[in-house]
């Protein structure tokens, strides 16, 4: 079953506005340690609690669009996020503010699920292209968050930004009860076995291990240089606003038109091609950012060059994981982003220590390290996905 007209473009909507809440409030980080009266430190691990609670997504939730209709799915899952950012909004402590976000991650998951799904109902000849299309909408949602957060804070506050992007959730529940399709996928399993069915396909394909190894290095890279610049910015010798960091943040918008292109190629040529310029590029991009942060054109060059290379491996590499075995591209994409997004996480966590040990150049420097190694741990996989029987069993032992 197709999905109706519009409905790609509908799901890189709701994937954008939804990983968007992963990344809105960095920009006003410090103003939210100030107004609860906590260390920036401690406020500091916001990002990472998102990040842990989208791995929890894509550890329980993920699974679920092998079993759930996606409108039902969906839907349920934007409610909740909305109840979540509603409650972020509403702390006055550190404590709730970081279960929040907690919350929040995990539903944000549903970005992934909207990939997963548009994956599923593809015809295999344009599945690379309608990955991508929402890979598209979820690169503009992490670029465009940092900047519309910045400027909603600024004039609304954090907390009333917040409740802005729960608007947001709830208008995309409602369009995803009425336009996505109701049919139930077909499972003889039930969901603890399919739970259990999961580590088993990382030793079964050999694509999925490197996948995992490559994105996982590259999404580390990705959150250390954002983190650790917001970081940076906001502290002196730049000192510079929320809305002002998340500026830079436009400058990533190269990787959003790159993204369609993205899509072509790979389903032209292979993922591996594609994910090996992709680091080159990335790897060219974090070369001018180790440069230092002084001269704002070179700072927005390196990161637009950054960002497109991270953007266009990440659409590749997602769309030769469901290649494996559409039918189960939620299983996939599950173990896929679990281990992504852990790597991603230390990143994050790392970024605030490295930056102060190592100042920002010695952060740009790891980062370039890691593009480096994803690059030839992309290079070395197969060329090709291995295409499994669709009578292929759940394996629950």
């Amino acid at each position: 079953m197709t999905l109706r007209p519009g409905g790609t473009f509908f799901l890189a909507c709701t994937a954008g506005t939804a990983i968007a809440n992963n990344y809105a409030i960095q920009p006003a980080l410090t103003d939210v340690a100030a107004r609860l009266g906590v260390p920036l430190s401690v406020i500091g691990l916001v990002p990472t609690a998102a990040l842990t609670g989208c791995v929890v997504g894509f550890a329980l939730l993920l699974p679920l669009t092998d079993r759930v209709a996606p409108n039902r799915l969906i839907a349920g899952q934007l409610l909740c996020l909305a109840a979540a950012l509603a409650l972020a909004a509403s702390a006055h402590s550190a404590g709730v503010l970081l279960a929040s976000y907690l919350l929040i991650g995990a539903t944000a998951s549903v970005a992934a699920q909207a990939s997963s799904i548009v994956g599923r109902h593809a015809p295999p000849a344009r599945r690379a292209t309608g990955v991508a299309t929402v890979a598209a909408g979820m690169s503009a949602g992490i670029l465009l968050s940092r900047t519309a957060g910045g400027a909603l804070a600024d004039v609304l506050g954090w907390r009333w930004m917040l409740l802005v992007f729960a608007a947001l959730a709830l208008l995309g529940a409602l369009g995803a009860a009425t336009l996505l399709p109701r049919q139930q996928p077909h499972t003889g399993h039930g969901y603890l076995a399919t739970l259990r069915s999961l580590p088993p396909l990382l030793r079964r394909h050999r694509p999925l291990r490197h996948a995992v190894i490559a994105g996982g290095l590259w999404y580390f890279a990705f959150n250390l240089v954002w983190v650790a610049l917001a970081l940076a910015l906001a502290q002196p010798p730049y000192s510079l606003s929320p809305s002002a960091i998340g500026l830079y943040s436009l400058a990533g918008l190269l990787g959003f038109a790159a993204l369609p292109v993205t899509g072509r190629l790979t389903d032209r040529y292979t993922p591996r091609a594609v994910i090996t310029a992709a680091m080159v590029a990335a790897a060219g991009g974090t070369a001018l950012l180790a440069t230092g942060l002084g001269t704002p054109p070179l700072t927005a060059l390196g990161l637009a060059v950054f960002d497109a290379g991270c953007f266009a491996a990440q659409a590749a590499n997602q769309s030769r994981v469901i290649a494996l075995d559409p039918g189960r591209s939620g299983s996939l994409s599950s173990v896929y982003l679990v281990l992504y997004f852990v790597v991603g996480a230390i990143g994050t966590a790392l970024a605030a220590p490295v930056l102060e040990g190592l100042g920002w150049r010695g952060a740009s420097l790891i980062a370039l390290v890691a593009l480096l190694l994803a690059g030839l741990v992309g290079h070395a996989g197969t060329r090709q996905a291995r295409q499994p029987a669709s009578a292929e069993r759940l394996d629950c032992a």
